[in-house]
């Protein structure tokens, strides 16, 4: 400081005040006048490279498309249309700052997603704001590190340890039906369909990542409100320019929320690892593998992973990952419910065969309890949650960049460092791909099917080397979920019970109506003609494939109304 204030004496003593300030303000000049120099030129540059797809129309040159993208029902139907003109894949920018491909058939997702991932890169639009959650995990890093992550990750879902989660996934999901059965019983009209099954979710997995019991289907939980509330602040800040710059977001009110909700689920997860780490380290040598019996949680697997080099992951990388498990899982699952048994209460004659297959399946047991050989025997309600998956993916579309150009089909490049979005909603809404894909039609998935499917064409968990990890887990953790829903409960479709227009703000209401099915006593029926759950589906993330890209996240605009039949023995 004391040089500092030396050579200001030193400069005042030379020069007047005015000089120096003018000196420094036409330094300052030449800065920005090279950088929007530099910024222009680079736009210029994808501009002429990306000419070789088709451009929507622009604002203009330079603002391009910015604010035409939409997280809305409007957005999605700009999709549908985009897909309709443009078949396979088309340019987009925003402002000077982001340019993107777009893409939307399978030919044209094929080369980029199963591309090599020392090639593939994660872009900063989307995943330099996980960065201050998710540190460098699976979701973020990338080269070596990436690769090696993978290989030290993927025995967590290995079907060994998917195995002994579905306990868990079974006792998450009664508590749940139980709270149905209490609120419709207690003469509770309304609640929010998607909160609950997303508490049911994030109980599942903090009980398979840490051993928790957090009760927090019964009780508010200070570490699940705050995962609630980063997850609702990354969406919001991806829609406001400014916010992308952290020097500016920190300062804002919303930035402030955020790092005290980061403290908070930073401060839990840290707490888990650490005392969980100090426990293997007061154990005796080989006293820890001799526990093999214990179901080992995600947090006891990643601990004991070692790499080639006898080495495994720190604290900080650990704590990383399982901020990554947290946040990827339980969204995108719990949309994934919501819409199955949306689908399946506005297809009843599908839902009844899905009833029928699970109820023969249960035949003759003295519980209701799916067992994880159960999974393979339910083709047709998987071919209805693949279905529900193709129509509604709970992950809109996933970003990529790469190291080097990219060719693609009809003689087309994607420069290197220009932003591919692979929509895979489009993908999976694309008439060329998918005959009547509006429809929902599970038979599209019956193995008799001769109707020939690129495998690029249904990717609800991405695709390659960087697909979803933890796909295993959340189709398990559906199947169950569905399965004891349909055996407990019956579903219907009716109106909205407020009345109103079907728009994107009007979440599907359920109806429930509660009575003794299936030979139960019929002393137990009871009606409740107005007693609604309300659904909302929010897009999220999953495993190591993409995070939530707001600018395609959809609350649709169904209206729905469940009857629920409660079976009683």
């Amino acid at each position: 400081m004391s040089v500092l204030k030396g050579a200001l004496s030193l400069l005042l003593g030379y020069y007047s005040p005015s000089y120096i300030l003018a000196v420094i303000g036409a330094g300052l000049g030449a800065i920005v006048v090279v950088w929007t120099t530099n910024l222009l030129v680079r736009h210029a540059w994808y501009t002429h490279k990306l000419s070789c797809f088709s451009k929507p129309p622009t604002h203009s040159w330079l603002l391009g498309h910015l604010g035409q993208m939409q997280s809305t029902e409007e957005g999605l139907l700009q999709v549908d249309e985009l897909v309709k003109t443009y078949k396979h894949s088309c340019s987009w920018f925003f402002g000077p700052f982001y340019h993107l491909v777009r893409i939307f058939h399978p030919d044209f997702v094929r080369p980029l997603l199963m591309a090599p991932g020392r090639i593939t890169v994660k872009d900063e639009l989307v995943y330099e704001h996980l960065r201050p959650w998710l540190g460098e995990s699976l979701l973020i890093s990338n080269g070596d590190e990436w690769s090696r992550k993978r290989r030290l990750l993927t025995p967590a879902f290995h079907f060994d340890i998917l195995k002994t989660y579905i306990v868990t996934f079974n006792a998450s999901t009664n508590t749940m039906h139980e709270k149905w059965q209490h609120m419709i019983l207690n003469g509770t009209n309304n609640f929010e369909m998607f909160n609950v099954v997303s508490l049911m979710t994030l109980d599942s997995l903090l009980k398979c990542a840490f051993s928790c019991n957090s009760n927090c289907q019964e009780s508010t939980s200070e570490y699940v409100s705050a995962i609630v509330e980063l997850s609702d602040l990354l969406l919001e800040r991806r829609f406001r320019m400014f916010h992308h710059w952290d020097w500016i977001y920190w300062k804002t009110e919303q930035g402030k929320r955020f790092k005290k909700a980061l403290s908070i689920v930073h401060g839990y997860t840290r707490d888990v690892v650490q005392r969980r780490r100090a426990l293997i380290r007061q154990q005796r040598p080989g006293q820890f593998s001799m526990a093999a019996n214990k179901r080992k949680d995600f947090v006891d697997i990643i601990l004991s992973a070692k790499d080639e080099d006898g080495h495994g992951l720190s604290d900080e990388e650990i704590l990383a990952e399982a901020n990554t498990f947290m946040f990827a899982g339980h969204d995108t699952t719990a949309s994934a419910i919501c819409w199955t048994l949306y689908n399946l209460a506005q297809h009843s004659h599908y839902q009844e065969r899905c009833r029928e297959e699970v109820m023969e399946l249960m035949k003759g047991r003295d519980g209701q309890e799916i067992e994880w050989e159960d999974l393979t025997s339910l083709p047709f309600t998987t071919m209805c949650i693949k279905e529900s998956l193709r129509l509604h993916s709970p992950v809109q579309a996933v970003t990529r960049k790469y190291t080097q150009d990219m060719a693609l089909p009809g003689n087309r490049t994607v420069p290197k460092g220009a932003i591919c979005l692979v929509s895979i909603y489009g993908t999976h809404h694309n008439p060329h791909v998918w005959s009547n894909p509006q429809v929902f039609d599970p038979m599209r998935f019956d193995s008799a099917n001769n109707e020939a499917k690129s495998s690029s064409a249904f990717i609800p968990f991405s695709a390659g080397p960087r697909n979803c990890i933890g796909q295993k887990f959340a189709l398990a953790e559906l199947k169950v979920v569905v399965a004891l829903t349909l055996l407990r409960f019956r579903l219907r479709t009716g109106v909205n019970p407020e009345g109103g227009p079907m728009v994107s703000d009007v979440f599907p209401n359920w109806c429930c109506e509660l009575k003794a099915v299936c030979g139960c006593r019929s002393n137990h029926s009871i009606q409740k003609e107005n007693n609604a759950i309300d659904c909302k589906h929010v897009l999220s993330t999953h495993g190591d494939a993409d995070p939530v890209l707001g600018c395609f996240q959809i609350l649709l605009c169904k209206i729905l109304q469940i009857a629920c039949v409660a079976m009683y023995s």
